[in-house]
């Protein structure tokens, strides 16, 4: 299936692995069932150890597990056993389905410890092997791990289109374009004496060549919404000491999240929530009232505070009546103005707030709701998932687009090739064709032992 990419990963130096691997799939502690998960060359040895006779491949069939020195009965388990290259790595392995109790899992993992020639895997091995066996792109990979740490259901749409391959698919299009062109150019370097390779060859790319750059380009300018669903659009509460920062935090978070005193200064540090809301994931801020005055410790809190809010996707700048704050500072940032602490009233023009709330009387919180999660929509648009999720991959088809951003009709065809190389270079480089080890270092080590 990816017989490119295997050859290309000898320059990745990876020494062919020839141990097996073991580690619990599923989570730990007390459940139903648990999953132990066997990869490798010796798998069939050791499950043979463990039950016996073989099952059949994929095919579950309800076997005795014994200690393969002692015999003694440690479960009856639901095997699965795997062929290579029909498996999720691309290697034999097995996996079992046994009782969820802590006493069995502990006993079934410290009997594969004493088969012969297996070990306990590292963070995200199994998926680095099925990436070497051309099983897995490192898009997809990185799907996987997005899919397993996906809390909201937007999440969940957009990991599961990477895990898909939806970025590799575009990304496979765009450099199949590429070397297509790169291969003409390249014969019009090479056979330039032959009659039958135009003169001006290079002419009659000009207008693939914009085509491609202009798809990219349309692709990078998304307002980095992949990356903001999978980390979360980011809320901050911000406005001056005292005006229901924290009351509002606790209200939305329905819990007490933040502590309410009516002493000015008392949040002092970022404070933050993840809500589900709509199936987005937000992150809500509270942060520390802003003022000119305060000790040493509170003008950290608002030096924070300013960072943060800066940063954000969406500032509530709140106000309580008799309060008149700046947030001119924020100019880069969508502002929402809200009068708070409703219920005490108020003469004041409120022209210039879009809501009015109490968080002790809960007027106005589910209104605020509906802003944050319409404004949430407009940003991530999550019912289509982005194309990237990782700054990763933005960098690499950017690098791409820049490189065909450079060709140009009067420059050499030599030249011209080049370029289209390092675009090409770029998004295997985002797939995995090619890249240095520590970037593959770096992905798989963010996944949980038995993924």
């Amino acid at each position: 299936m990816y017989g490119e990419r295997l050859a290309s990963r000898i320059s990745i130096r990876i020494a062919q692995v020839s141990d097996t691997i073991f580690a619990l799939a599923s989570g730990a502690g007390l459940c139903a069932v648990s999953v132990i998960r066997v990869s490798g060359p010796g798998s069939d040895a050791a499950l043979s150890s463990l039950c016996g006779s073989l099952p059949e491949p994929r095919r579950a069939s309800l076997r005795r597990i014994s200690h393969p020195q002692t015999r003694a009965l440690l479960d009856q388990s639901l095997v699965l056993r795997f062929t290579s290259p029909q498996s999720f790595t691309g290697e034999d392995g097995f996996e079992l389905h046994i009782h969820g109790g802590r006493a069995v899992s502990a006993g079934v993992l410290e009997a594969l410890g004493l088969c012969e020639g297996l070990r306990l895997a590292e963070p995200g091995e199994f998926a680095r092997r099925a990436f070497l066996n051309g099983k897995l792109d490192l898009t997809e990979a990185e799907g996987l791990a997005d899919l397993i740490e996906a809390s909201t259901t937007a999440q969940r749409d957009q990991a599961l289109a990477l895990a898909g391959g939806r970025l590799r698919e575009q990304a496979q299009a765009w450099r199949s374009g590429i070397l297509g062109l790169q291969a003409q150019a390249e014969a019009a370097i090479d056979f330039s004496d032959e009659g039958d390779v135009p003169p001006n060859v290079w002419e009659g790319f000009a207008e693939e060549v914009r085509a491609l750059g202009s798809a990219m380009a349309v692709a990078l300018v998304d307002g980095r919404r992949g990356e903001i669903l999978r980390n979360g659009f980011t809320v901050v509460l911000a406005g001056p000491p005292n005006a229901g920062k924290s009351s509002l935090m606790n209200a939305l978070a329905r819990r007490d999240v933040a502590i309410v005193s009516s002493s000015p200064g008392t949040t002092r540090d970022l404070i933050e929530v993840t809500l589900d809301l709509d199936g987005m994931p937000v992150i809500l801020v509270d942060t520390a009232g802003l003022r000119d005055a305060g000790d040493e410790i509170e003008q950290e809190g608002i030096r924070r505070t300013r960072a943060r809010a800066s940063a954000a996707d969406l500032v509530l700048w709140l106000e309580a009546p008799g309060q008149k704050g700046d947030c001119a500072a924020l100019s880069d940032v969508t502002v929402i103005r809200i009068r708070t602490k409703s219920d005490l009233g108020s003469i004041e023009s409120e022209a210039e707030h879009l809501l009015r709330l109490s968080a002790r009387t809960g007027q106005g919180i589910d209104d605020l709701l509906q802003v944050i999660v319409k404004q949430a929509r407009d940003a991530l648009r999550p019912e289509e998932p982005a194309l990237m999720s990782r700054e990763r991959h933005r960098t690499a088809i950017r690098e791409a687009c820049e490189a065909l951003g450079r060709i140009r009709k009067e420059m050499p065809v030599e030249v011209a090739a080049e370029e289209l190389r390092m675009a090409a270079r770029s998004l295997a480089s985002m797939i995995g064709l090619v890249g240095p080890e520590d970037v593959l270092g770096e992905i798989f080590s963010r996944f949980c032992i038995g993924k």
